[in-house]
């Protein structure tokens, strides 16, 4: 049994975009609303809510004339980012992480449908149907496999995303000659291995760099929050995701290369030292 996510990016009329903004904030308050709760009780010396107890709390600020507008976003969504706070608090008190942080307004906006019962999927059609939402199209570019479990929708550069999370029965690979490697990571080449072959990297940063350094010049001249500024940030958004993307998939290819050749694969010491590292701290991004 192994997961597999599918991406696709979303294609929503405007009344979708706006509402997926407003589920998107909606998500972002809650679990804003529900940190401050938390801190304010450790501050107390008073023990943390549970999960349980905190989806009774959104119970009363659904409920509340204040917080009525939450009533307008889908109540599995608010539970999901109340359940995602607990496992940051998990992970925090496990030291797998750093400890939870407020949410920010267009920095990583995303809600997530739980429950494979909530939405439809019509990969004929392209269309994937979701609550109160309704049919939304994405752009197909493969076959999405195994048994749905959720869909997370987040925004980048302006862009509504898809991720079908998928369950499914796979057979281990089997390898007639057990082929040992080593791997060492360096600057001038990405990877080194044992046998005498290595990866070059792709600078994708050095390719897009004088383009990100015009946009970033461009948005430093327009007025904060002004029309123009969202724009001239939506273009800096998508150089760094296209940047991010040419990495990913480098990334992706050489790992993969590596796995399909040699049934064992063995780490230099440093790299090593860092894989344990960020799974004992985590890898902190701000």
């Amino acid at each position: 049994m192994c997961y597999q996510s599918f991406k696709f990016e979303l294609i929503p009329n405007d009344t979708q975009r706006l509402q997926m903004c407003r589920f998107a904030g909606a998500c972002r308050y809650v679990f804003n609303h529900a940190l401050a709760l938390q801190e304010k009780r450790l501050a107390q010396g008073l023990p943390r809510l549970s999960f349980v107890e905190l989806c009774k709390q959104l119970t009363v600020w659904r409920s509340d004339s204040l917080m009525s507008w939450l009533t307008a976003s889908p109540v599995h969504t608010l539970q999901q980012a109340l359940k995602n706070l607990d496992s940051a608090y998990a992970n925090f008190t496990s030291k797998k992480a750093f400890a939870p942080r407020f949410k920010k307004k267009g920095k990583r906006d995303s809600f997530r449908f739980p429950d494979s019962k909530q939405f439809k999927r019509d990969q004929s059609n392209a269309r994937l149907k979701l609550p109160k939402l309704g049919w939304l199209r994405f752009r197909k570019s493969r076959e999405v496999l195994g048994t749905v479990r959720s869909v997370t929708v987040s925004l980048c550069a302006g862009k509504w995303f898809a991720s079908i999370l998928t369950e499914r029965e796979t057979a281990p690979p089997i390898s007639d000659e057990v082929k040992v490697v080593g791997v060492d990571v360096g600057i001038a080449r990405f990877a080194t291995l044992s046998d005498g072959s290595f990866f070059e990297p792709v600078n994708s940063y050095r390719k897009n760099e004088c383009r990100l350094r015009k946009a970033r010049q461009a948005l430093s001249r327009k007025t904060k929050f002004g029309k123009n500024w969202t724009k001239a940030k939506e273009k800096v958004q998508r150089i760094d995701m296209h940047i991010a993307n040419s990495r990913r998939d480098f990334i992706h290819k050489v790992t993969a290369s590596i796995c399909k050749k040699h049934a064992v694969v063995c780490l230099s010491p440093l790299l090593a030292l860092k894989r344990i590292q960020e799974q004992t701290f985590g890898a902190r991004q701000d």
